[in-house]
């Protein structure tokens, strides 16, 4: 998978991130977006260094999708505990 690729699949992962994990986020739809593709990256690096279970090069894997939505959900909650969220 290309660079593109993963943009594209972070976009989604942060979409499916924001509707597991709802509220408002300080960011907004531009923070989630960016924490949803930085999901990405990082949860296909965690799944490949320390899972050892290396990303396919196919963008319909179930394994790399799982990985990018656990990326982007373990860091929409870091965001929100370290910099708050409103509830209202």
């Amino acid at each position: 998978m290309g660079i593109v690729s993963w943009i594209v699949l972070g976009l989604l992962a942060g979409a499916v991130a924001k509707l597991l994990l709802p509220g408002r986020d300080p960011g907004g739809f531009i923070g989630t977006t960016l924490i949803g593709i930085a999901g990405a990256f990082i949860g296909g690096w965690i799944s490949a260094r320390y899972l050892d279970r290396p990303i396919e090069n196919h963008f319909y894997d179930g394994a790399t999708w799982a990985a990018a939505i656990g990326g982007s959900l373990v860091l929409l909650v870091a965001y929100r505990i370290l910099f708050g969220h409103s509830r209202r």
